[in-house]
């Protein structure tokens, strides 16, 4: 088999394989299309609340209190630590960063209510 499939971009496992038009990790569930590449086209920049410059799989520390809504709700408290988020350039509104949060799980963020950690 000449055309190796590549590693889930979330978690790096290699044991990917095909599901239909999309590749998936039985790992951690994480599903993509082969063609997707980079969700963020060339050339963005995607700035924190600071200004730091963002790039996928960084570790960000919510800076203000954010209420959730829909099932259960809730509040994700300032200083609350994601890990390997993802850029993305069709979020809902201007929301660009989709990440899975502590307590809350996947969702998508705005990268003007978070801090780069590090």
């Amino acid at each position: 088999m000449s055309d190796q499939l590549p590693p889930c971009p979330q978690c790096t496992e290699e044991y990917t394989y095909e599901n239909g038009a999309l590749l998936v990790c039985p790992m951690c569930g994480h599903e993509w299309s082969p063609d997707e590449g980079d969700d963020v086209p060339q050339g963005a920049v995607i700035r924190d609340a600071v200004g730091n410059v963002l790039a996928d799989d960084d570790t960000v520390t919510v800076v203000k209190d954010l209420k959730v809504s829909g099932a259960g709700g809730g509040v994700i408290k300032v200083g609350t630590k994601v890990r390997g988020i993802r850029l993305i350039s069709d979020g809902v509104g201007d929301h660009d960063i989709d990440a899975t949060v502590p307590g809350f799980g996947r969702m998508q963020l705005k990268s003007s209510v978070v801090k780069k950690v590090g």
